[in-house]
């Protein structure tokens, strides 16, 4: 038996158990696990090191339109570097439609854009919003016939949000053709209300961004998405979620027999709303949608990952500039709230940062860390076993872990297209060192390799 690459000597994680053993790797897939298996072309000693399945971000958005004059600053170069430098190797960006175009005519675009520049491997997921409305019946049955078999919707955001009997629609045809249907869950017509009633108060200060979309915005969607999927029997996934409360919604449907899934992201496990508070502009580096939470809520997020209320955590991407014409400061003057455009990066930082405040600080096995940010969302979204295993035919995406190293996050060697981090400053324990996509090793120690392009489009299969 010969192999391209044996990973020698670590201590192989999955999602369910760990062991010591060699991995053996040929042609871009894993060929063999065991003890004392025969010479490779390279071999690659990993003692004291976790093996890992390459990470799986099932959320995060790049080289979409602009919001409300805001530029996304990654491109898929740009973005699927960083995410292979922190241990991604499968990322799932968003087809948000284009001007002028149809949904498969926008899918087109976006998978030739990431063709020619992905380094890593992808499958995208598609924005059905108001401009779509009247192409949900005649497109999306194709589109997930062709293998998109996830379809996101709004309840909040102008432009983008859909009333209640949209969504059963969108539902119902993820039913019929076995794929899944995520719901941002904030009361967009609340979070208008409530706008008014804080300007009119307060002001638009940047610090009143949380007051507009308070626990109950997040609560009151979350539980009518639960009842949608509950008439629709649609699968049904819950996105960023950040409210205790919202939380709270999760578990009674689940104890109602109602299998929904929920997400929820590092920005919710880390920082908190006091982070709105700081002076000046320097709060804008901080404001995503749903907002930041109080740390009563972040202790609720970590006892969810533990308890089987989150299936999965993933970065929300959502990468605009601070400084710049088109980023957070794009108003100039005074902060204001109504004119940041909502969102942070974090596609390098998600693995690490759920690693050292999980399993590093005892919350988390390593286990349930592998589950969480790759094997299960390979699972959700019909990429599994090919993605988010280290099994024999699966495809030889594989991290090599260091579970003690410690450093500091600065933006400065990160290695998005971005221009600051939210966690600067964050101190971390464990860190990737080593990630391999299909065999090819893309992040060796501090070195970049790989080339853009190299990434492929992964097919998926049917949720059952």
């Amino acid at each position: 038996m010969h192999f391209d690459l044996c990973i020698r000597n670590g201590t192989l994680v999955s999602a369910a158990e760990r062991c010591s053993a060699d991995l053996g790797i040929r042609d871009g897939r894993i060929l063999a696990i065991g003890r004392d298996l025969p010479s490779a072309d390279r071999e690659i000693d990993a003692d004291g090191l976790l093996v890992l399945p390459g990470g799986v971000d099932a959320h995060c958005h790049i080289e979409e339109p602009a919001y409300q004059g805001a530029l996304l600053a990654d491109d898929f170069d740009s973005a699927t570097r960083a995410a292979a430098c922190g241990g991604t190797t499968t990322i799932m960006p968003f087809v948000n439609r284009l001007a002028g175009a149809s949904m498969r005519e926008s899918t087109e675009d976006y998978a030739a854009r990431a063709s020619a520049r992905a380094r890593i491997d992808y499958a995208f997921h598609m924005i059905f919003a108001e401009s779509s409305v009247d192409s949900i019946e005649h497109e999306l049955p194709a589109l997930m016939q062709a293998g998109h078999l996830s379809v996101k919707v709004y309840m909040s955001y102008p432009g983008y949000m859909l009333d209640d009997e949209r969504i059963l629609q969108v539902m119902e045809i993820t039913r019929r053709h076995g794929g899944v249907t995520m719901v941002h869950a904030e009361n967009g017509h609340c979070i208008h209300w409530l706008t008014g009633q804080v300007g009119h108060a307060h002001g638009h200060g940047l610090a009143g961004f949380a007051e507009t979309s308070p626990a109950p915005v997040e609560r009151e969607a979350t539980h009518r998405a639960i009842t949608l999927a509950q008439l629709s029997g649609a699968r049904t996934l819950i996105v960023h979620v950040s409210a205790g409360e919202a939380v709270e919604q999760i578990r009674w449907a689940h104890a109602h027999g109602i299998p929904v899934l929920a997400e929820t992201c590092p920005q919710y496990l880390v920082r908190t709303v006091e982070d709105l508070a700081r002076p000046g502009w320097e709060a804008a580096k901080f404001l995503c949608s749903p907002p930041l939470r109080a740390a009563a809520d972040t202790e609720l997020l970590w006892r969810g990952l533990t308890n089987g209320t989150f299936q999965l955590v993933s970065s929300d991407h959502c990468p605009y500039r601070f400084e710049g014409p088109a980023g957070k400061q794009m108003s100039g003057g005074a902060p204001d709230f109504r004119r940041v455009p909502p969102g942070l990066p974090g596609i390098e930082t998600r693995l690490t940062l759920l690693f050292s405040e999980g399993v590093g600080s005892g919350r988390l096995t390593a286990e349930e860390f592998v589950a969480l940010s790759s094997t299960n969302p390979a699972k959700i979204y019909g990429l599994y076993p090919r993605k988010g295993s280290l099994m024999p035919g699966a495809d030889a995406d594989v991290v090599l872990w260091d579970a003690g190293a410690q450093s500091v996050i600065h933006h400065a060697e990160l290695h998005d297209a971005c221009d600051y981090s939210p966690f600067e400053g964050q101190a971390i324990r464990g860190r990737p060192v080593m990630t391999f996509s299909r065999g090819e090793c893309l992040w060796d120690r501090g070195r970049v390799l790989g080339a853009p392009g190299r990434g492929r489009r992964v097919d998926r299969v049917r949720s059952t």
